[in-house]
């Protein structure tokens, strides 16, 4: 769909950096023994090439992303997934008349409540360390709208993303006239980005994506695709008020991406969604791993910036795995990452080398990430109670010490509940605001923070940078015990993690 791009960097020819004079004698020992076609004086126009200027390079890079932002901001103008009818037809209609990009390479399909992100990162380093090429689908992003559409282990490059677009864009508007004489909707943001994702991983092209789903399963758009492997991670209550209020209806929603004949990999479950799960394979003639039976971590140990985690598959154990991430449910993630490459692979065991260098490389940022060590300042994109959950107990685990929680979130999230969950293992609460539409207004999160916290123990801060610095103040002026830091916590939404990761300087998700 488009050009080819190449790698900066030396002449291939030579070693020169581009622009560097080349010594006349050189010169005349490559002219006389390069063969180029037909014609040898070719080289010519590599030997007078001159230096790219640093000042056009950027701005053409800043011309690039001025055009990523305004085609998002068409995109993001469209109806959010939770307003339009639940259909996977406009996707549908949309990829059929590209001529279906997404039969084009081999597919992981991820869903459930939490942990979706960083298994999917996992799972694509597994492959790429296997020496595939990946695509990589997740939602929402954190810095830049790039980050979704990730290519070998890197955001989509701003030019490739237009291309994208310009690939799409007229049959978006086909399938949005369609669906228009038909009364029907405009495809919504969310059905245009996977369809631009699609699109990208074809034209890599890439031998497998990592798809994560944006919300449920069954009718989600990004349910085209036909995976070998369906992961669903634990399932737990959010976006109740589109999925259903019952862990039943939100797995059988959930459970819609499995396809027949395929393998699904199921995390911890509740014996309710257990049972659903069950009747699921059975229905799809399906292979089964399930965590806890015949996918286990059998051992971890803390360590320095992770842990060492040993996990038995159905194909085998791995021993003693350097995870470069915090927590129980991270090690379980990693378990499950494994078990689904083991999948899409036949099911035998890995080397045990691969395995190590692709988990000690994978990191998820906005996942219990340390963004600065002094004062110590963490940010963890937990947004619902069992996220929470998670979190805190990896706190507990690696993070001993007076600990001070940041906090903002959805308005249609159970704030009090999270609230709920954090306040036995944080000493205090600074509430600060989020630039969102969807954001619980600061007042009514203050509130909400002194009935589960008491009075004494809340103050806000509308400023994050502000509440950051106040909170760490009070951190550290708390009694500390020996062996011991104080630390803050910035946590209750994905917004606030990545408003909190630009607050601290970290630096932006896979390059982009």
């Amino acid at each position: 769909m488009s050009e080819s791009r190449f790698d900066e960097g030396p002449d291939p020819l030579t070693g020169q950096e581009a622009g560097d004079e080349l010594d006349a004698d050189l010169e005349a020992v490559l002219r006389s023994r390069l063969v180029v076609g037909p014609d040898p004086s070719v080289l010519d126009d590599v030997v007078a090439a001159p230096a790219p200027d640093p000042t056009e390079q950027l701005a053409d890079q800043v011309e690039l992303e001025r055009q990523v932002a305004e085609i998002y901001a068409q995109i993001v103008a469209r109806a959010p997934e939770h307003k339009v009818q639940p259909s996977i037809q406009r996707v549908a209609d949309c990829l059929d008349m590209m001529g279906n990009p997404q039969r084009s390479f081999r597919a992981v399909h991820i869903t459930g409540t939490n942990g979706k992100t960083s298994t999917a990162r996992m799972i694509e380093a597994l492959l790429r360390e296997r020496g595939l090429r990946t695509g990589r689908f997740t939602s929402p992003h954190l810095n830049s709208v790039r980050e979704r559409i990730s290519i070998d282990g890197q955001a989509i490059s701003p030019a490739a993303f237009i291309q994208a677009w310009e690939d799409v864009a007229p049959f978006v508007a086909w399938v949005d006239e369609k669906s228009a004489a038909e009364g029907g909707p405009r495809m919504s943001f969310f059905e245009v980005f996977t369809v631009m994702a699609y699109a990208a991983f074809a034209d890599a092209p890439v031998d497998v994506a990592v798809v994560e789903v944006g919300m449920g399963g069954k009718w989600d758009a990004t349910n085209v695709i036909d995976a070998e492997v369906a992961v669903l991670m634990t399932v737990a209550r959010d976006h109740e008020k589109w999925l259903g209020y019952e862990l039943t209806d939100i797995a059988t929603e959930k459970l819609g991406i499995l396809k027949p004949g395929a393998t699904l990999i199921s995390a911890r479950q509740d014996p309710e969604v257990l049972d659903l799960v069950r009747d699921a394979v059975r229905a799809n003639r399906a292979e089964y791993v399930q965590y806890g039976q015949n996918l286990q971590v059998l051992d971890r140990e803390s360590a320095v910036g992770g842990q060492i985690i040993t996990v038995r598959t159905p194909a085998g154990v791995y021993e003693d795995v350097p995870l470069a991430m915090f927590g129980d449910y991270q090690a379980s993630n990693a378990a499950m990452a494994i078990a689904a490459a083991e999948a899409l692979f036949g099911g035998g065991a890995w080397s045990g080398d691969v395995v190590e260098h692709a988990l000690m490389a994978t990191h998820s940022p906005g996942r219990m990430e340390v963004v600065r060590k002094s004062p110590l300042v963490l940010v963890d994109a937990a947004h619902n109670p069992a996220g929470v959950e998670a979190t805190v107990g990896a706190l507990e685990e690696n993070f001993p010490g007076t600990r001070v929680l940041v906090f903002a979130a959805m308005a249609d999230k159970d704030v009090e509940g999270i609230l709920s969950v954090a306040e036995p293992h944080f000493s205090s609460v600074v509430v600060t605001a989020l630039d969102s539409e969807r954001a619980m207004p600061i007042d009514e999160t203050a509130e909400l923070a002194r009935e589960v916290f008491g009075e004494d123990r809340v103050a806000v801060e509308p400023n994050l940078d502000t509440a950051i610095v106040y909170a760490a103040d009070v951190a550290e002026s708390a009694d500390v015990e020996e062996l011991t830091t104080p630390h803050v916590v910035v946590m209750g939404s994905i917004v606030l993690a990545a408003n909190a990761r630009a607050v601290m300087g970290r630096p932006k998700v896979d390059g982009s």
